[in-house]
């Protein structure tokens, strides 16, 4: 076996710690892959606070990264040794009903994302004789790692791997958010509540699409700013200001989608984006909180006799494989902004100063690179 280290949590709740792992060599459809880079994204920090329940410790985050391959298992054949690769956080098998039916970002293979564990209910990482578990199947906090080819997509030589990662995840989901959960058309009105590393893709997304007015709602004043420089029309801290500034510029009527990307979103959150939306509106649930959490405090007249919609996103409801070549092409043609959301680097020793800084608001989003 070879040794690597990772960030992990060794109990839940609880803070990031970097361990040295054995690392088991691929078995059949896997490949082990050395990650150059990894998003801090807030999911990962959600299954550090505990909002989001994981099966097992020890327990290696990540879920946002991009590598090269250095080794392949048997019986693979959609990857070779040297291939640079960016992660998919919900695997496509290809052959499962909702693979089928192209809804490849809600492959049935999704049900193991917080077990950790391959397609198989095995593990190949493990620490002092235990089974380690990955986020999302990947645990793109390790400098390696064996993930199923499933989980993984091709990425452009031409393109950084600081880039690849971001876009493996909140680039993706951001930007989904606006095209396909909203279907934000040319003259619509939207609000994009919390503009942090997923919020402010669905902004780049919004206007991209034609919107007259999008409109980003956050208490932090840096991401007020930086959402104006990534297409938004209006920056309000308040959503009741954003909601009242919605129905000022459509006569009275109100937002043609609001798009909900809070770091920790509650019931009360999505009641506020349903509120400030207008009739035959789009209200779109990106953000996540407590897992355990239930009930919408909405008015359930209001939502049947204004046809309005509350729509929940995973990936952006794209198709992972295909949602990260082409956004990167976007991104190579000058039509994505994806440099300039990377607001700090990290080591991998850094990870919780990083974390923190994202509580602070000091950044868009902070990146792991790791060590040669």
């Amino acid at each position: 076996m070879m040794k690597t280290h990772a960030a992990a949590l060794t109990e839940q709740p609880g803070r990031w710690q970097v361990i040295e792992v054995d690392l088991a060599p691929p078995q059949v459809g896997e490949v082990l892959v050395r990650f150059k880079a990894a998003g801090l994204c807030h999911s990962d920090e959600h299954t550090a606070t505990g909002d989001m329940p994981i099966g097992r410790t020890p327990f290696i985050g990540g879920h946002e990264g991009a590598g090269v391959i250095e080794e392949v298992g048997p019986g693979v054949t959609r990857f070779a040794v040297g291939d640079r690769v960016a992660t998919k956080f919900v695997p496509s098998c290809g052959f499962c009903a909702a693979c089928y039916a192209g809804n490849m970002n809600l492959c049935d293979l999704g049900m193991y994302a917080l077990a950790g564990c391959m397609p198989n209910g095995t593990y190949r990482a493990s620490y002092k004789g235990e089974d380690v578990a990955q986020m999302t199947m990947v645990g793109t906090f390790a400098q390696r790692a064996v993930a199923s080819e499933y989980s993984l997509v091709k990425i452009p030589d031409d393109v950084s791997y600081e880039v690849a990662a971001l876009v493996s995840c909140g680039v993706a989901t951001g930007w989904g958010s606006a095209e396909n959960g909203a279907r934000v058309s040319h003259g619509d009105t939207v609000i994009v509540m919390g503009v942090g590393g997923v919020g402010i893709n669905a902004v780049q997304g919004a206007a991209a699409r034609g919107a007259a007015h999008v409109i980003a709602v956050d208490p932090v004043e840096f991401k007020r700013e930086q959402a104006l420089l990534f297409g938004a029309t209006d920056a309000f801290a308040d959503i009741d200001e954003a909601a009242d500034f919605a129905r000022l510029v459509t006569n009275g009527q109100g937002a043609d989608s609001a798009i909900v990307c809070v770091g920790v979103t509650t019931g009360d959150h999505v009641a506020q984006a349903f509120s400030a939306i207008a009739k035959r509106s789009t209200v779109v649930v990106t953000g996540i909180g407590d897992a355990s959490a239930v009930g919408l405090p909405v008015n359930l007249w209001e939502l049947s006799m204004m046809e309005k919609r509350i729509q929940g996103v995973l990936f952006g409801m794209g198709n992972p494989g295909a949602e990260v070549p082409r956004l990167l092409e976007m991104y190579k043609s000058g039509r994505l902004r994806l440099d300039e959301l990377i607001t700090r680097r990290y080591t991998l020793s850094e990870i919780n100063t990083g974390y923190q800084d994202m509580y602070d608001g000091r950044n868009i989003r902070g990146v792991i690179v790791h060590d040669e």
